[in-house]
């Protein structure tokens, strides 16, 4: 079987999932030169919760997870089927590492289904998560990725969804596809490490823009996994596509173990609702 490549996505705001802009395109450029998944693993942003746990339904649902957006990107569907035994794969390749089974509680948020609708359309590849466990350290998470590596070579494509810089009390409308200096030296610093020695991410904590870049870790963790998968498989990140929103957003993605195709997209991400403030809106 083809050993499968990774990524993680700077997904910006959920209205990325009804738009056509040059993030949306690299996204899409990915989904067509990715060999076909036996499955998609995706370790989003969004599911944040106090467990490691693999999502095992059969037919998950469509979380909308998100507040204050048009009632057209709530009545989004994206609607793969799951695949529960997926589960079990997970649980053996990561032991001794506790894994729970969510058979009922999530399912797909719109870290995942915001992607994915761009990326593979037709929802006809299973889809799985696996949760960020917010008791854990970085190492943990970069272990963690690392130890996800056997699923390549069995046709599993994992793929983070998150956003290098992440700072919704920091959003200003009046930089619609621009960064902060400090959003820029902090996002540049950690495309230096990927590009280089990705394993390193894990010590961007000790940057100086760090606090103001990640001032929580949830939208920052995804990168970790792919940090671990590219140590772990011994290639380099390829950027597949970067900019920034807003200021305090990063829309950079990474690929590993593939060529980052090209992509003919133009345009800033998605617009931000005019209300709730970015900060409460779940983006």
């Amino acid at each position: 079987m083809t050993v499968l490549p990774a990524a993680f996505i700077g997904h910006g705001n959920p209205m990325n999932a009804l738009e056509r802009n040059r993030y949306t395109e690299a996204w899409r450029a990915f989904g067509r030169a990715v060999p076909r998944p036996r499955a998609i693993l995706v370790v989003s942003a969004h599911w944040y919760t106090q467990a490691t746990a693999v999502t095992a339904m059969p037919r998950p649902r469509t979380i909308h997870d998100f507040y204050g957006f048009p009632r057209e990107l709530s009545d989004v569907r994206y609607e793969p089927p799951g695949l529960p035994e997926l589960y079990d794969e997970i649980a053996e390749i990561v032991h001794p590492t506790w894994v729970g089974a969510d058979v009922d509680s999530w399912g797909i948020d719109h870290g995942t289904w915001s992607v994915l609708r761009h990326a593979f359309p037709a929802a006809d590849i299973p889809v799985v998560q696996l949760s960020i466990n917010a008791l854990k350290s970085f190492d943990y998470h970069l272990q963690l990725g690392a130890a996800l590596a056997p699923l390549l070579a069995r046709g599993v494509l994992v793929i983070g969804s998150g956003n290098v810089v992440h700072n919704l009390g920091g959003v200003s409308r009046a930089m619609p596809d621009a960064g902060f200096d400090w959003a820029q030296r902090f996002d540049e610093r950690a495309k230096e490490v990927m590009l280089t020695d990705p394993t390193d991410a894990v010590r961007l904590d000790g940057h100086r823009d760090f606090d103001l870049a990640v001032p929580t870790p949830d939208h920052f963790l995804p990168l970790l996994y792919l940090a671990g998968l590219a140590g772990a498989t011994g290639g380099p990140a390829e950027v597949l596509v970067d900019g920034y929103a807003y200021g305090s957003l990063s829309m950079t993605a990474y690929t590993v173990g593939m060529d980052a195709p090209t992509s003919s997209g133009s345009g800033m991400a998605a617009a931000l609702p005019v209300d709730p403030p970015a900060d409460g809106a779940n983006i």
